[in-house]
């Protein structure tokens, strides 16, 4: 039985302690309560992104970006009804409140339902060519450098295993046979690898087009060149709450400009910015699709999925983007590797 009560907080804790809290528990969900321990709100680790992406600076009291309306169940709600509330609602926590909205107890999905592995398909790239890190690439392909003890896609490959996944395509060009001879056919992690042969250039989501089953869930792609410790399991949950058919993982990037930046009014001096830092959000490498999304992908073509997030909002369709706060790394250049195998003993250790 999970230990609700650690997930009680106030309302003017900040989100950053949130933030620990979730993380530190485990239990994914935290509950905004007054001094009576009557519920207030809920914060989920999608609340606390939407707050950074609407520029919410993490030293904000929480019930800025709690939400106010959550689905509750009464005293005398039944597990089965709870169920199928947390089914049409997807849904993985519900606080239980009595007649005075207190907090009494927190039923997770998970302890209504038998665990089981995920049946999500995930692709992962590992058929660029590495050139920027030449010469280590002259004789080996990039997702088998090794950081730390053991190469970049191996630590990539288990952490989705840590989260339930086991069905594995893994899209491969150059030298392809020693990715194919490391990984063979998973069965050394306790998964199922298959491989897509890229005979030529396919881009970013032009591998899509090559998966040869019919998918019927949600799909993961993802570059086999980061390093990252994003929780697998809330990117899924947020792709879903939003019904969105593409889910975008984003990086916040700062560039300070290195000068002042004059502010004029015609031919006045307005004022003098001294080095300001920009902030923006850039694409991450890790993207969830709709499985209707692979439809879209054109045959045997090269093809970005920025091309492929162009042509959803063109036509109109919900597409998401989720802010990545955990430790993310791509690996495009020797200064980086040498910064990824400096951190990997703290990070992934």
């Amino acid at each position: 039985m999970k230990d609700w009560k650690k997930i009680l907080v106030d309302p003017n804790e900040s989100i950053l302690h949130v933030i620990k809290l979730i993380d530190k528990t485990t239990l994914q969900i935290a509950l905004v309560v007054d001094s009576g321990g009557r519920l207030m709100g809920t914060v989920t680790d999608g609340d606390v992104r939407r707050g950074i992406l609407k520029g919410i600076s993490l030293e904000h009291p929480v019930r800025s970006i709690m939400n106010s309306c959550p689905t509750v169940a009464g005293i005398k709600e039944s597990r089965k009804n709870i169920l199928a509330l947390m089914k049409a609602k997807k849904l993985r926590h519900i606080p239980v409140v009595d007649s005075n909205g207190c907090v009494i107890n927190v039923e997770f999905l998970e302890n209504l339902l038998k665990p089981g592995q995920r049946e999500n398909v995930v692709l992962l790239m590992a058929g660029g060519l590495g050139s920027r890190l030449r010469p280590l690439t002259d004789d080996c392909p990039k997702p088998l450098l090794k950081v730390g003890s053991k190469p970049i896609l191996e630590t990539i490959l288990e952490n989705f295993v840590d989260f339930g996944f086991n069905k594995f395509y893994i899209s491969i060009n150059y030298k392809g046979d020693m990715v194919r001879h490391y990984f063979a056919d998973g069965s050394r992690w306790g998964v199922s690898i298959e491989y897509i042969q890229e005979d030529k250039r396919m881009g970013t989501a032009g591998a899509l087009s090559l998966i040869p089953v019919k998918l019927n869930r949600p799909l993961v792609v993802m570059n086999g060149d980061l390093l990252t410790k994003i929780n697998f399991d809330q990117l899924l949950s947020f792709h879903l709450e939003q019904c969105s058919m593409a889910t975008m993982c984003v990086r916040e990037y700062d560039f300070q400009v290195p000068y002042g930046v004059v502010k004029i009014n015609r031919h006045r001096l307005a004022g003098i910015d001294e080095k300001p830092v920009q902030r923006f959000f850039v694409n991450a490498g890790i993207y969830v699709l709709d499985h209707t999304v692979v439809d879209f992908i054109p045959p045997d073509t090269y093809f970005d999925m920025p091309d492929l997030f162009k042509q959803l909002l063109e036509k109109n369709m919900e597409t998401a983007v989720f802010p990545i706060r955990e430790y993310w790394l791509d690996i495009g250049q020797a200064v980086d590797y040498e910064k990824a195998n400096g951190e990997f003993p703290e990070v992934f250790g």
